[in-house]
């Protein structure tokens, strides 16, 4: 067998696995927003069976003969990251047990409907034996996965951003954090008067607002749904893209911003070239890169002075008189800082804040200093310490994600990951595109979503998030950019 065959008998078996890698994402989009609760059980065991399936094409030693046959000197750029790619999933599936794999995709698929319930309850105890389980599973994997003078934590953060490591990520976090800190405290002491909001915010409007917000911010309808979730997601991939938000029928922003979050990550998956799909060039870069994407579009454009001229109209002709007069009051309004309980409602000071407090939670559950029966006292214990308010019920603390109860852990650092990539990309962004702010003032976004497209989208999972950052900004990321951001825009 030649080179090229290889290669194209290794693409062949890599694209059957990741189909069946989209079909178990379809279930889990299912059992999120329309799956009958009683079907928790029937998903489990489909999940599971399908998770076993795809562990089995993974470890194939099929995948080690043929990467072994190619000359990876005669590939283009796209086809040297579709071999590495395929090395290393390979080379993570050899690690992990048959049976530890479908139990992953089983605890999975039945914790978040136990997560749900326990929310909805506001009863930890409910959850706590669902979650051991799901720690030990994870603690098991990890031990797999570690290198050996590595960390479990290092093992599972390693799934999300490729290559980090805990301890210079916490280092980066540990020097935006005064930075926050200070803003927080100047601006929590202003005590500037805002406007509150008045009216019902009814749940079909809601969804209008949403829908109108994901076409400006050019979401492919053709190729993607909106829909309605406990806890927002995206989903899916280039030609089949799934996104939810939620209604608080108080608090409409929840709802608007939420699905501007989720479209950007939607965008990353539609904006990619359409032969990669099914490959592992056609992934993406990392979730650093991908949550940079969604921050970008919720924060420095759709929490923007300028993108107040078009939101404030249309607000008005979907709610009617909502209590705010003008651009500069609505402003105001969706950057208030202020201290709260929910991360996915958080200003942009407070955001990074709650990422954090997760981040030390999970280092020290993997570490072995923190048991799974202390997560909560030691939640609450750190939110008052940071955010100088006791936690009042546990869906504003333990409760309120959901990433915890399907094993995602190492899953929260690349929030703030994608907080200082997206700082830099929006700056490079604004010197290369001119007269940015006009478009977004008047939601004409086509050239933004172009030039992320060309920039990042299209590059899919071909370079790493540092080569790729190097590429776009000329510079290793760091947080200055976002720091910079933040201050010229609350300090």
């Amino acid at each position: 067998m030649n080179s090229e065959q290889a290669y194209q008998n290794l693409l062949t078996h890599l694209k059957l696995t990741n189909a069946l890698s989209q079909a178990s994402g379809v279930l889990s989009w299912d059992q999120e927003t329309m799956m009958p609760r009683d079907g928790a059980a029937a998903r489990a065991e489909q999940s599971a069976a399908l998770a076993l399936v795809i562990h089995s094409r993974n470890i194939d030693p099929v995948i080690d003969e043929l990467c072994g046959e190619i000359d990876e000197s005669a590939l283009d750029d796209t086809g040297k990251a579709n071999v590495r790619e395929a090395r290393r999933t390979h080379q993570r599936a050899i690690r992990i047990p048959a049976e530890l794999a479908g139990e992953l995709a089983r605890a999975g698929a039945l914790a978040q409907g136990i997560w749900a319930k326990a929310r909805r309850e506001e009863k930890v105890a409910d959850f706590l034996p669902t979650l051991k389980n799901m720690v030990s599973l994870k603690q098991q994997e990890a031990q797999c996965l570690k290198e050996e003078d590595g960390s479990l934590y290092d093992a599972l953060l390693d799934e999300y951003e490729p290559g980090m490591k805990s301890e210079p990520l916490a280092k980066l976090l540990g020097r935006l954090r005064p930075h926050l800190t200070a803003l927080r405290e100047k601006l929590i002491t202003d005590n500037v008067e805002i406007k509150p909001l008045k009216g019902n915010f009814e749940e079909g409007a809601q969804m209008e607002m949403a829908r109108r917000l994901a076409s400006v911010f050019n979401y492919n309808w053709n190729a993607g749904r909106l829909d309605l979730s406990v806890h927002p997601f995206s989903s899916g991939y280039r030609s089949d893209s799934r996104i939810t938000t939620r209604v608080d029928r108080g608090n409409p922003f929840d709802c608007m911003y939420s699905t501007v979050h989720e479209v950007g990550h939607a965008n990353y998956e539609q904006g990619r070239e359409p032969e990669m799909d099914r490959t592992p060039a056609g992934g993406y870069a990392s979730m650093g890169i991908h949550e940079s994407q969604s921050r970008m579009l919720e924060n420095q454009i759709g929490r923007s002075r300028v993108f107040m001229e078009w939101l404030h109209p249309q607000m008005k002709e979907v709610f009617g008189d909502f209590g705010i007069d003008s651009p500069d009051e609505l402003f105001a309004i969706v950057n208030k800082v202020e201290t709260g309980f929910i991360r996915t409602e958080a200003d942009e000071i407070h955001y990074n804040l709650h990422v954090v407090l997760r981040f030390e939670l999970e280092l020290a559950l993997f570490a072995g200093d923190l048991s799974v029966d202390d997560l909560e006292g030691a939640w609450n214990e750190r939110f008052e310490r940071d955010f100088g308010m006791a936690v009042d019920k546990p869906s504003n603390g333990l409760l309120q994600d959901v990433h915890w109860s399907f094993g995602a852990f190492g899953y929260f650092p690349t929030y703030s990951l994608g907080n200082i990539y997206a700082g830099e990309l929006f700056k490079i962004m604004g010197d290369q595109i001119g007269g940015m702010e006009a478009m977004i003032a008047k939601g004409e976004l086509g050239e933004i979503s172009s030039w992320l497209g060309e920039n990042i989208h299209r590059h899919g999972n071909v370079y790493s998030a540092p080569q790729l950052m190097e590429m776009v900004c000329g510079k290793v990321p760091d947080e200055k950019a976002l720091a910079g951001y933040l201050q010229d825009k609350f300090g």
